[in-house]
């Protein structure tokens, strides 16, 4: 499950295993850190939706969970999540933070 780091009504950051998702309104941005140092940055404004993604492994059937911020560009930052219910959660958070809708 996502923990949350921070969350106020300008600025929401989450910790997704060894991704860092930070939304700040104040700052118009939104940034990815993955623990490989790399960062993604992009316009608060760019991210237009957020979306639920379910996928099975095919060796294992085993389901695989991901919050998906979709970009106004149509690119996507998928951000991995343990089971149904905290996705659900964790992409209700991220929605009602930005004001936006699904997908």
């Amino acid at each position: 499950m996502a923990k949350t780091l921070e969350s106020t009504d300008q600025r929401l950051t989450m910790q997704f295993s060894s991704n860092t998702l930070e939304l700040d309104k104040a700052a118009g941005s939104a940034t990815l850190q993955r623990k490989i140092l790399f960062w993604s940055a992009k316009p608060l404004a760019d991210v237009t939706g957020v979306m639920v993604d379910k996928a099975v492994d095919r060796a294992s059937g085993v389901e695989v969970y991901h919050v998906m911020l979709v970009m106004r560009t149509g690119d996507a930052w998928a951000l991995a999540e343990n089971d149904k219910a905290s996705v659900e959660a964790t992409a209700s958070t991220i929605r009602k933070f930005l004001g936006v809708q699904d997908g």
